[in-house]
């Protein structure tokens, strides 16, 4: 897979900053964003936000690529309502190596169980272009490709649902390909804009505790995983 943050917001700490001052300030909003400064900007994002108003860091927004995911994971990604999406269409893409699907790890590993995968894969693939040899069009024939099939997406979320996409799927009990691309996100939204992803990552990260109550994975530990997020 690969993960690019492709765009953002122009000064997306300066711009959240003066956004978070024009509710308390008589100047108007144009003039606070020419004199705001990012050191300034940084401080009044981790006060405001520090308050609970995250509504400041709405403003901006991010888009990134995210290439070579199973449709599973694509499925589970749209379900996070605010946000825009573009994704590659199975009726113009035809699925025609085993490069076009994804392999669990799982299944990687174990060299039975990825003999019985890849034999599942490779009758699919030739019904699929048996059925486009017939003459079935591609929206059609598409209905016997499995989720492991590969696609492309495009996605744009601002800051503040990105923090809440960050909860829930970079904790460990998120599925691990879709938890593969929350990290990869975060580390370069984080490298764009650090004052509004201070903190960033699954819920755990910014409570102290872990709030999936009986779900917790045995092997979390949170002050292990607070570290990993930080260190980011």
């Amino acid at each position: 897979m690969k993960v690019k943050l492709v765009r953002f917001t122009a000064d997306p700490e300066i711009l959240c900053g003066a956004a978070a001052l024009t509710s308390t300030k008589s100047g108007s909003p144009s003039e606070i964003f020419e004199k705001m400064d990012l050191e300034k900007a940084r401080q009044i994002i981790k006060r405001v936000t520090g308050y609970g108003h995250a509504s400041v860091i709405e403003h901006a927004s991010f888009t990134f690529s995210i290439e070579g995911v199973s449709r599973a994971m694509t499925h589970q990604l749209v379900r996070h309502r605010i946000a825009s999406y573009t994704q590659q269409s199975q009726r113009y893409v035809t699925y025609d190596t085993f490069e076009k699907y994804v392999t669990p790890p799982s299944i990687e590993e174990n060299s039975e169980a990825k003999r019985i995968f890849n034999s599942a894969l490779k009758k699919i693939s030739e019904t699929y272009h048996k059925l486009l040899e017939m003459g079935i069009p591609k929206e059609d024939a598409r209905f016997i490709l499995p989720n492991a099939a590969k696609t492309n997406i495009i996605v744009t979320m601002n800051a503040r649902e990105l923090r809440h996409f960050f909860n829930l799927r970079c904790c460990r009990r998120s599925q691990w390909e879709i938890r593969q691309v929350a990290i990869e996100m975060l580390k370069q939204a984080k490298n764009a804009a650090p004052s509004l992803f201070e903190n960033a990552g699954p819920s755990c990260v910014e409570l102290g505790y872990c709030p999936e109550g009986k779900m917790k994975p045995p092997e979390c530990n949170v002050e292990e995983i607070k570290k990993q997020f930080r260190n980011l």
